[in-house]
């Protein structure tokens, strides 16, 4: 059995449906699962049982030693802007730890989310401490959970597996409100106007040219279902090895709709200091890991998500 958190969401359904598609379906689908039906993101998805996340700790206890194999912890709160600590540690981080916790009693493979956000304002993005600098608190609560894995990542017999996600993009992703993804709502502008909107330069970029590593949650589902084959630990950038500007995807989005041009506007105030203006992963350790699959392009990833997502959720 395989036990995937966050499963309502972005990263998490997706990865239930790429499980579904290797035959996979004895799966525990734990969120928080408030509504119900719990979310359309799951409406193609086939599993065994919806778990409360608050009922993951008596289930796991229930289970015997080996029943379960894996743990994909994908949940967690994703909001750059939160501001309530108590809040984000005790969802990003001390959930996370006893989840751990239970998993090494229990000897299963553990492989989670972390985050390119743990960077900072960084140019150099290779997993080593010296050039982790968190600058907001949702990256400092991946930050600390990955310090907290390090301690234990050779001292115990499961895998254990820290994913340091880029920006990704695709399919499921439309309950994120402002934190969906650019290729998202650029899409959604055109839809509304003539034409989409991007910041200003801002530290030293010009305009529309802050650069990123936007990768497709595809690619992102297939890294995890790697691990998965392959009982590699430690953490790992994922995301395609390559920098690609805001403009490129808007570009994307304009092809794809056949209409629309660029308008830029001023940056925000309230994101000087907390903005990451360049990221690019080095995925050195992935490629040595063994993962050897290519990675989508912008403008090869924005033209199949802007497909799928006309027919969203009933596309296969």
């Amino acid at each position: 059995m395989i036990i995937v958190t966050g499963s309502n969401g972005f990263i998490g359904s997706n990865l239930i449906k790429g499980l579904n598609s290797m035959g996979i379906n004895n799966i525990l689908a734990v969120d928080d699962h408030e509504n119900f039906p719990p979310s359309e993101n799951l409406s193609n998805c086939e599993f065994k049982d919806l778990v409360k996340i608050e009922d993951i700790d008596k289930l796991l206890r229930k289970y015997p030693n080996k029943d379960i194999s894996h743990i994909f912890h994908q949940g967690a709160c994703s909001d750059t802007m939160e501001k309530d600590i108590n809040y984000m540690l005790k969802n990003n981080y001390l959930f996370s730890k006893d989840l751990l916790t239970l998993a090494l009693e229990k000897n299963i493979n553990f492989i989670y989310a972390s985050s390119a956000s743990v960077y900072g304002d960084g140019k150099i993005f290779e997993e080593d401490k010296k050039y982790e600098k968190p600058i907001n608190l949702y990256a400092y609560s991946k930050f600390i959970f990955d310090q907290y894995v390090r301690e234990l990542m050779n001292k115990n017999d499961s895998q254990i597996v820290g994913l340091r996600y880029f920006n990704v993009y695709g399919p499921n992703e439309q309950h994120k409100g402002r934190m969906a993804s650019v290729a998202f709502h650029l899409h959604q502008q055109l839809k509304e106007s003539k034409s989409i909107k991007l910041f200003e330069g801002s530290d030293g970029y010009e305009d529309g040219e802050q650069k990123r590593d936007f990768i497709h949650v595809d690619d992102v589902v297939k890294v995890n279902l790697w691990f998965m084959k392959n009982e590699v630990s430690g953490i790992f950038n994922v995301g395609t090895g390559l920098s690609q500007s805001f403009n490129d995807v808007a570009n994307a989005v304009i092809k794809w709709n056949k209409k629309g041009k660029i308008e830029y506007i001023p940056f925000p105030e309230e994101l000087i200091g907390s903005y990451q203006s360049y990221t690019q992963a080095n995925i050195d350790q992935l490629r040595n890991a063994g993962y050897k699959d290519e990675f989508l392009t912008v403008e090869e990833g924005v033209s199949s998500y802007l497909s799928t997502l006309q027919d969203w959720p009933s596309n296969d």
